[in-house]
């Protein structure tokens, strides 16, 4: 490995894998259902790209956006526009044209780089994109094709010293609490995700399938560390369970990182114990509330270990359970990462005691710069400590035990108030999911006239299960203290998720809300 690279304050993603050309030219470092890329040909095509945006005139410190399913041209135009200085706008295919046109201007994209299914689904809007489309998979259709545009192969670009305060990428929200905003995220911060993952066992050697979208924040803290780490990275352009499976007995898969409802998808399947998964060194999570019983699962069914990560795309403060190390600490999210600063703050701003609930709030090294061009809400996710240091608001509710472990109530925004009591609806669904019906479940607050807010849950069913809502409202009830009751349960086929994984509750209230006006749903009192 480049030690003396890796040891370095500051050194940058595409430094290490030129350092891999060079060691291990032959290595495989991208697999896609199409073909792979050795990481002689991945540094080459990357001075492609960086000698094409050179050529285009896109300077260090601009912008491109990418909007396509993962590929090895996904990840090498990524790769490529990092080594030229240009920060890259990853954009999520599934957002409306409208959301895609207006988070390319944000960005200020000078290029486009998309695939034709995004350019299928952005039709006549395609021409408002702020720069010129270029074609990842070649289809004339969706703009210029990528094979075209990319320098020569023997180009070679202007050098450029990147600076640890440069930004890497622009992340946008997934829109769950509002429109999306721009999250701009540093080299610095991602330099710090890939010196700390040979504690992971990333290595030259190992294999890490990555089955979520390249635009989330999800997949890139795995995708970067992978590959900066020498190891060879297969790409899924969409999660499928036996895709998956087989997949990794094929490749003899090291690590992943999945989110909680891939996980339980996985584990349901009756292909699963037909697999030989004992490559596998360890399994990672992140992205949404991770139930104990479904770690324990994971534990006893997979090989290798399992690690949680919490925080968010903002950074600020990480928590990190090791969980075959504290299978007894299954139902927390872990201890503060080293170097984080992880505290609980009241309503005031003023920090909590130990065993009391407060929001979590988070400092470190790995810190967003900001909301791109919002320096308002910049200012609104930020709490400083008496001592004059920033952290990150998460909007998430928590109490450390007395051990160091991290519990999660809940989102901030989520917590109920009814009659004055708070109520937190993990609470509930953890009742609710006890019951020998229900598959999955979600509660949200709405509004009542007697109570200010009630709580209503959301219940997928088992198959087969003929449970009626009463019956399961019934039965929770039972269970639940009288402030805790549960006002209504409403059976639905499957919750609402984003790409990766979160239950969007917001749009779970607004269903209900709308049922109400229009007199399909009983109201509540």
């Amino acid at each position: 490995m480049p030690t003396n690279l890796l040891e370095r304050e500051f050194s940058t993603v595409a430094d290490l894998i030129r350092h891999h050309a060079a060691t291990q030219p032959d290595a495989i470092a991208l697999i896609d259902a199409a073909g792979r890329l050795d990481f002689a040909g991945l540094d080459r095509m990357m001075d492609q790209v960086a000698a094409g945006l050179q050529r285009d005139g896109v300077a260090a410190g601009q912008a491109v956006a990418i909007c396509a399913a993962s590929s090895v041209a996904y990840a090498a135009v990524f790769l490529g526009a990092l080594r030229a200085g240009v920060a890259v706008a990853p954009l999520a295919p599934a957002s409306t044209p409208e959301s895609l046109v207006a988070m390319a201007a944000d960005a200020g994209a000078r290029l486009v780089f998309l695939d034709a299914g995004v350019a299928a689904a952005l039709g006549d809007r395609q021409s408002a994109m702020p720069g010129p489309c270029i074609a990842l998979d070649d289809n004339p259709e969706a703009g210029r094709p990528l094979s075209d545009w990319l320098a020569p192969a023997d180009a070679v670009p202007a050098p450029v010293e990147v600076q640890p305060d440069w930004p890497f990428n622009i992340i946008y929200s997934s829109g769950t609490t509002g429109a999306p905003k721009g999250i701009v995220q540093q080299h610095g911060m991602r330099w710090q995700h890939v010196q700390r993952a040979g504690a992971f066992g990333y290595a030259p050697g190992t294999v890490t399938l990555i089955s979520t979208p390249l635009y989330s924040n999800t997949t890139l803290v795995s995708f970067f560390p992978a590959i900066a780490q020498g190891g060879a990275v297969v790409l899924m352009p969409k999660f499928e369970v036996e895709t998956f499976l087989a997949l990794s007995e094929r490749h003899r898969v090291t690590h992943t990182m999945l989110v909680p409802v891939q996980y339980s998808r996985l584990l349901a399947s009756p292909a699963f114990d037909r697999h030989d998964l004992s490559s596998y060194q360890i399994k990672f999570c992140t992205s949404a509330p991770f139930s104990a019983g479904l770690k324990k699962q994971v534990l006893e069914r997979w090989p290798g270990g399992l690690v949680e990560f919490y925080g968010m795309t903002e950074g600020g403060g990480t928590c990190m359970l090791i969980a075959h190390a504290f299978p007894d600490k299954l139902h927390t999210v872990g201890q503060p990462a080293p170097g984080h600063d992880i505290r609980l703050i009241d309503d005031d701003g003023n920090e909590v005691p130990v065993g009391e609930i407060g929001e979590v709030v988070g400092h470190s090294g790995a810190t967003m710069r900001g909301y791109h061009n919002q320096p308002g809400k910049t200012a609104e996710a930020e709490w400083w400590s008496p001592d004059g240091r920033r952290f990150i608001r998460t909007g998430d509710v928590g109490r450390f035990d007395a051990d160091g472990f991290l519990t999660l109530m809940d989102r901030k925004k989520d917590m109920i108030i009814s009659g004055g009591f708070n109520i937190y609806p993990s609470d509930l669904e953890a009742v609710v999911h006890a019951h020998p019906a229900v598959a999955d479940v979600a509660v949200v607050g709405v509004p009542s006239e007697a109570w200010g807010e009630t709580p209503v849950a959301f219940v997928v069913c088992r198959p087969g299960a003929g449970a009626a809502a009463e019956d399961i409202r019934a039965w929770a009830n039972a269970q639940l203290g009288k402030t805790q009751r549960l006002a209504a349960v409403v059976l639905v086929d499957q919750l609402p998720r984003s790409a990766i994984g979160k239950v969007l509750k917001r749009e779970l209230r607004d269903a209900y809300l709308a049922a109400v006006e229009a007199g399909s749903t009983p109201s509540l009192p």
